[in-house]
């Protein structure tokens, strides 16, 4: 389709959300038309440079405004909440676009991987009865969520023909289930200072979901500081989230020299140089070795936990949901017939409950994921894993979920600091149908037939209220005076 064609009124309008539809207090509008692909576009002002704030703008030039929300202003929960209460409200009342307009919404969310994380972790925490799928568009320095799924890792042009591009391939995009992965840590609470994230200044958006749970929660543990979390992409622990802290803590002092990707990227290679990544074994202290610092368990198979051998030389783990990592690269490969029958492995599928994990010893060990087949120490796969830190190994730790790194203080004197990852349900993408993340339900699949379904509805219902959210948002709950019965 041309760009003449895409700019015009008609292309652009099967996109639009009438003000009504997003604003309860808004006038009620006749649309000639109902919209063929409306989307609620997130973005991330402060990404990118100077890109965010061009895309906002550009967007709202196409679109109804009150579409397009500046995350710097509103958070997504805010937001959400209140167009899925009007939408129950005006089905309720027989309003014609609304169902429809609930069935075909898709959402658009413009920022770096922390971003898009966020939104993910607020809708799944919504828990919405249909839950709209996301695109992604790559405005940060990594993006490797928006490369899995077929968007690109460059950052994208922010001119109307540009995004009308965009707008197309969502139009045209296939929809993925991806699993989702909660983290919980759970700590005793010093008697002096604090062991709550340290982020570089300060927490970023996308470490939102790091609240303790609330001291009235009758499940949390007395004495006991709890956080917790989700991811879709990875999270890793070492050497690489050292380096990554290092970045995020310059550019957060001198956001003026990091005001394009390149720079970003060249940046992060020279803070892996200082940093000692390249010559691990003469900088990074032995002592804060993965396997040095805790010890590893997995499930594998429901109710059975077993020890993960680390190697000694690992100074970083990676787990790993998606096969994007590092700006695109793929960590765990795909294992060979051999491989996956002596070891029990399997390619890297984004919605198989399965993590990838995978270590590393130092950069010049990550340097062989350039090469044809390269790939990382395959350590296990599993849909449930603890790390159990040794008493007194460390006074900190670095840690990363999806790009966002963050100082894990550790006290001294307790022997049951643990750090758990669990699967909770999964979230819709929007992807390209030549994207590289690939589905074990794809008949092609080898092991299509050997899928153990699981999702976040039918998990124990014994569990604690903090194992079965993010933090992200309060759940959406119609409200009393909307009468469901004659909700479709």
């Amino acid at each position: 389709m041309g760009s003449r064609v895409l700019d015009s009124e008609e292309f652009i309008k099967q996109f639009h959300i009438p003000s009504y539809i997003l604003d309860p207090d808004a006038e009620v509008e006749r649309l000639p038309l109902k919209p063929e692909c409306p989307v609620l576009v997130f973005i991330n002002s402060r990404s990118g440079g100077q890109l965010g704030g061009d895309l906002l703008i550009t967007y709202r030039s196409l679109l109804n405004e009150k579409q397009v929300i500046d995350l710097g202003e509103t958070a997504p929960d805010t937001v959400l909440h209140r167009l899925f209460l009007n939408l129950e409200k005006l089905k309720n009342n027989g309003d014609e676009i609304a169902p429809e307009l609930e069935k075909k919404l898709k959402i658009i969310v413009a920022g770096g991987d922390g971003t898009a994380g966020w939104l993910l972790g607020v809708v799944s925490d919504l828990k919405l009865s249909q839950p709209p799928p996301i695109a992604t568009v790559p405005l940060g320095t990594g993006n490797n969520l928006p490369f899995a799924f077929g968007w690109g890792k460059k950052n994208p042009g922010t001119d109307r023909n540009s995004v009308l591009s965009f707008l197309d391939k969502v139009q045209k995009a296939k929809e993925m289930k991806i699993d989702s992965w909660h983290i919980l840590m759970r700590m005793r609470a010093p008697k002096h200072g604090s062991c709550d994230p340290i982020a570089p200044l300060e927490l970023p958006h996308s470490l939102h979901a790091f609240h303790r749970v609330s001291s009235t929660d009758d499940l949390n543990v007395e004495g006991r500081d709890t956080f917790r979390g989700g991811f879709w992409n990875y999270f890793s622990m070492g050497m690489d989230a050292q380096v990554s802290y290092a970045f995020h803590s310059e550019r957060k002092l001198h956001p003026e020299k990091f005001k394009n990707q390149l720079i970003n990227q060249s940046t992060y290679a020279k803070l892996g140089c200082s940093q000692g990544w390249f010559m691990a074994s003469l900088f990074h202290p032995s002592s804060r070795n993965i396997a040095q610092l805790c010890k590893v368990r997995i499930m594998k198979r429901h109710g059975d936990w077993q020890d993960l051998h680390i190697p000694h030389s690992i100074r970083s783990i990676v787990c790993l949901n998606l096969p994007s990592f590092s700006g695109g690269l793929n960590p765990w490969g795909t294992p060979n017939s051999n491989k996956r029958r002596d070891r029990d492995l399997t390619p890297p599928f984004v919605d198989d409950g399965l993590l990838e994990i995978v270590g590393f010893r130092d950069a010049w060990h990550g340097l062989v994921l350039l090469a044809p087949n390269g790939h990382g120490r395959r350590l296990a796969q599993a849909h449930r894993i603890r790390f159990e830190f040794h008493k007194g190994a460390a006074d900190h730790t670095f840690m990363r979920i999806d790009g966002e790194p963050w100082k894990q203080p550790l006290p001294v004197d307790d022997e049951t600091v643990v750090v758990e990852i669990s699967h909770l349900g999964q979230v819709k993408m929007l992807a390209a149908h030549d994207c590289r993340s690939k589905s074990v339900l794809d008949p092609s699949s080898p092991i299509a037939h050997d899928v153990d379904e699981r999702d976040s509805d039918n998990e124990d219902e014994s569990v604690g209220e903090e194992w079965r959210k993010f933090g992200a948002a309060d759940t959406f709950k119609i409200p009393d005076e909307v009468d469901i019965s004659h909700l479709s």
